[in-house]
């Protein structure tokens, strides 16, 4: 159902190279660039991320209470990706875990603040 998220960044290139590596050992490839945003997936019928330069003009900020979940195909595939977020300058937001029966996350936030996880059900 998740079309595409919008995270908020203040400086476009710097948030680019860091996607490009964080979501590249996931099999993710930059699908759009428009400007003022790029946006990152695996084919252009899939959900997809981007990071966006704000409309208004004004600095992007992360929203209280609002994070973006990226799947994973296993739990050493969160482990990996929740480190590769964390080598490349995010920070550490819950590390890599067993959250509940059936459920194994990691939490972080990328160079601009957004909060995001990548997670595996089962």
């Amino acid at each position: 159902m998740i079309g595409y998220v919008c995270l908020g960044t203040s400086d476009l290139e710097r948030a680019t190279a860091y996607y490009n590596a964080l979501l590249a050992p996931m099999g993710g490839k930059m699908l759009m660039d428009f400007g003022r945003g790029r946006a990152w997936g695996t084919a252009p019928d899939q959900p997809m991320v981007s990071v966006i330069l704000p409309f208004d003009g004004k600095p992007a900020h992360p929203g209280n209470g609002t994070m973006t979940a990226l799947m994973c195909g296993s739990k050493a595939q969160v482990d990996a990706q929740y480190k590769l977020a964390i080598d490349l300058g995010g920070t550490d937001e819950g590390p890599a875990g067993q959250r509940g029966e059936g459920f194994y996350a990691g939490y972080f936030r990328d160079l601009d603040g957004n909060k995001l996880c990548f997670c595996h059900f089962g």
